[in-house]
């Protein structure tokens, strides 16, 4: 079984919005496109070199795409492994407006997403990479579909913009399965679904464990 990866990068207070350039999204007059630039690196290119090496197909939100095609279609070297991979591999995009793709191996999800992403995840192949399209995923959250989350967190405070979890998004407890600093600052942590959300109180009784341990 194919696993679904949610990549994404976003500012220390959770921005997912633009962060290639000033004109790649400016919904609600969105001032800060392009603020991960300053913080790209050698690492950077080799985490997300890997994440592509092990993907066999994308699921994109409507939004995502229209960023995405016109971009990366332009791009025909070879020798660029993100490029090959987004102008070769299949690409699934849920919308019910978009009809007639011009983007090459785009395949239109127009109903019954959760049933449409379990199937896809049955067939063969490399991982199944949904990168950006933060209003399709609470739709997969619902359905438990997601198996992997990398975020790239970034020491910058945007304020403003689309968030990668918004008001809304289903409670969820995530595991920390790996982590790497960039030279830049940047933190790319993996988790992995770890079920609902569980709560519980300290009580005079009940000390927090990191006192409890110097007693």
């Amino acid at each position: 079984m194919r696993k679904l990866v949610m990549s994404a990068f976003v500012s220390l207070d959770g921005v997912m919005q633009a962060p290639g350039g000033p004109d790649e999204d400016r919904d609600g007059g969105f001032p800060y496109g392009g603020w991960q630039f300053p913080f790209a690196d050698e690492e950077l290119g080799e985490i997300v070199s890997a994440v592509y090496a092990r993907t066999g197909a994308f699921l994109l939100g409507r939004g995502t795409y229209d960023i995405f095609a016109p971009y990366w279609s332009q791009f025909t070297d070879r020798s660029d492994p993100i490029a090959t991979s987004l102008n070769t591999l299949p690409k699934y995009v849920v919308s019910t407006t978009l009809t007639d793709p011009a983007w090459a191996s785009t395949t239109v999800i127009r109903e019954n997403v959760p049933e449409a992403v379990r199937a896809l995840k049955e067939e063969d192949g490399g991982d199944i990479l949904i990168q950006g399209s933060s209003r399709l995923l609470p739709t997969l959250l619902q359905h438990d579909l997601v198996d992997e989350f990398l975020v790239g967190i970034y020491p910058v405070v945007l304020g403003q913009g689309k968030r990668l979890f918004p008001e809304g998004t289903p409670a969820r407890t995530l595991r920390l399965t790996d982590s790497r600093r960039t030279s830049s600052g940047a933190l790319f942590n993996t988790y992995a679904p770890a079920g609902p959300v569980t709560v519980g109180e300290f009580g005079v009784d009940d000390p927090p464990r990191e006192a409890s341990e110097r007693a």
